[in-house]
């Protein structure tokens, strides 16, 4: 990343995957001198939806995006396209912005649609609560339209079968952050008490087994999710966490296809403790265990140690 111009800066970031292959995360420029607190971002990014998505995965607190956002989301929403934000010059910090273009999650290729698949918008709004508080709570909406978006869909006999939905799809989120630290100072000890929900409703159809029997009819959904976690940071190198997640079910409406998707009257949820040990602001070791329920009829207890470092230059992370 860098300036390009007094008009311009950039950003590159990419990611090598578990099999070797190697994909743009982000691929963007970004004006640096309009009036008004305006700014107006071009081509692959992050979209400012809701807290999580637009935070490289680095910096989460937990290994893995939560069930919402592995549901709703693909586990975070890239654009190809355009997003224009800006801050007001009020006392209380007001941002808002938006967002065209297409994203992998909502596909539309083979078709001769032109439009861009994607739109969102979003508002946050923050501040200060005596010296040792902060808060941010934001509202955002998300409007995809996809031709054969294709998914896994558990069918009879709990079988996986690939499945593929048309048509509009609408998600809604609510986030909000409050950090405690001593006078502000975050340095020996804070607390970080975060959460989401998130809303989807689906409209158009569904191809269920759609490379065998492909068997197209009506689809209708609404479905909701949610997450909620603590971070408490008690010595300077040293912290835990827990996090619970969960999906509801919602209302599906399948018509002829109701037989055949398998939609037992379960939550998928999860609960999630951490710590982890940072050396140096470089390197962070995160030990992790996960009763996940996710699954209907099984539980998975989950292990997990990760570590990460950091090399050369690296930007501030946002709030």
């Amino acid at each position: 990343s860098g300036g390009i111009d007094p008009w311009f800066n950039g950003k590159l970031t990419m990611a090598v995957s578990a099999d070797n292959s190697v994909e743009i995360e982000e691929a963007y420029v970004q004006t640096s001198a309009l009036p008004a607190g305006l700014s107006l971002r071009a081509g692959r990014y992050l979209a400012a939806i809701g807290y999580l998505n637009d935070k490289h995965a680095h910096t989460w607190n937990f290994i893995g995006a939560p069930l919402a956002y592995q549901a709703f989301l693909g586990g975070q929403l890239g654009q190809d396209g355009l997003q224009l934000r800006t801050v007001l010059p009020t006392d209380t910090f007001i941002e808002l912005g938006g967002g065209i273009g297409n994203a992998e999650l909502f596909s539309n290729e083979g078709t001769n649609r032109k439009k861009p698949g994607t739109a969102t918008l979003f508002a946050h709004t923050g501040g200060d609560v005596g010296a040792s508080n902060s808060w941010r709570a934001g509202l955002s909406m998300l409007w995809g339209k996809s031709t054969d978006q294709t998914s896994e869909t558990a069918g009879a006999g709990d079988s996986l079968v690939t499945s593929a939905f048309s048509g509009n799809t609408r998600v809604a989120i609510i986030d909000g952050v409050w950090k405690w630290a001593p006078n502000g100072n975050a340095k020996q000890s804070n607390l970080t008490l975060q959460g989401e929900y998130l809303w989807r409703k689906m409209s158009g159809s569904l191809v269920y087994d759609s490379t065998n029997t492909a068997v197209d009819d009506l689809y209708r959904a609404n479905q909701g999710g949610w997450y909620a976690q603590a971070v408490y940071q008690f010595s300077p190198q040293w912290r835990v966490g827990l996090r619970y997640d969960q999906l509801n079910l919602g209302n599906v409406d399948a018509y002829s296809n109701a037989s055949n998707l398998y939609l037992p009257a379960y939550s998928p949820k999860r609960a999630t403790l951490m710590f982890d040990w940072s050396p140096s602001e470089f390197s962070r070791v995160r030990l992790q265990f996960a009763s996940d329920k996710s699954r209907y009829g099984l539980t998975d207890n989950q292990f997990m140690i990760q570590y990460q470092m950091s090399l050369g230059a690296h930007g501030a992370h946002s709030y």
